[in-house]
């Protein structure tokens, strides 16, 4: 038999920034109440106060701030070096042949100084490098035969050294990637190990984003 908490709780779920909103006490629960109203009385049948929701909507998040934050910001206040770098190119290309053999001889500029920044990924269709701007005419030389799908400068790097537990707690990385959203932070790329990520963002971004990460220590 649904009831209203049932009925409420479903509906919150299947939407994240809400559920995330609710856990942290910044939303009003009777104007919250007043807007889902209708569906609510749409799954359930009949007509419900406001207030009835209200309830549901408390005991929620009573429960969803316990449930969904504290594991969360226990590993969180753990977290260690917050490292930034600027002054980064971020390249995509299209999969290819030849691309691997460029990205070798690549490699072996990159270790001819230890002071640029370099990362890389592959998906199934793409090759992503972010470099030190230094080393664009690099590698515009290197993959000029390459498909570049993308190019973007001015951009710098947040590299965060996570706790070993982040790996048994699931909405680590959600509970980070979700408040640089609030904070209107566009992520060009997200690079992770096992106990580390590394962010890319704009330039103009990076105070704002950097004090984001920072701040989750404090919570």
């Amino acid at each position: 038999m649904k009831t209203i908490s049932s009925v409420v709780e479903n509906y919150i779920k299947k939407k994240p920034f809400l559920q995330s909103a609710l856990s942290q006490g910044i939303i009003n629960l009777t104007s919250l109440s007043r807007y889902i109203r209708p569906e609510i009385e749409e799954a359930l049948g009949k007509d419900i106060r406001n207030g009835a929701i209200v309830m549901a909507l408390k005991r929620l998040s009573d429960d969803l701030e316990f449930r969904a934050t504290h594991k969360i910001v226990k590993v969180l206040k753990e977290i260690g070096e917050i490292t930034v770098r600027s002054s980064l190119t971020d390249f995509t290309f299209l999969v290819s042949e030849t691309i691997l053999e460029n990205q070798t001889v690549l490699l072996k500029e990159v270790n001819k100084n230890k002071e640029v920044f370099y990362t890389s990924s592959r998906g199934v269709n793409e090759l992503n490098i972010v470099v030190s701007s230094v080393l664009d005419p690099v590698i515009e030389q290197l993959f000029a035969a390459e498909k570049c799908t993308q190019k973007a400068s001015n951009l710098s790097s947040i590299t965060v050294k996570l706790p070993s537990e982040n790996v048994s707690v699931p909405g680590i990385y959600y509970f980070i990637f979700q408040r640089l959203a609030w904070e209107g932070i566009v992520l060009y790329e997200v690079i992770s190990t096992t106990n580390e990520f590394t962010i890319i963002v704009d330039d103009q971004h990076v105070d704002v984003a950097f004090k984001t990460i920072k701040n989750l220590k404090e919570l």
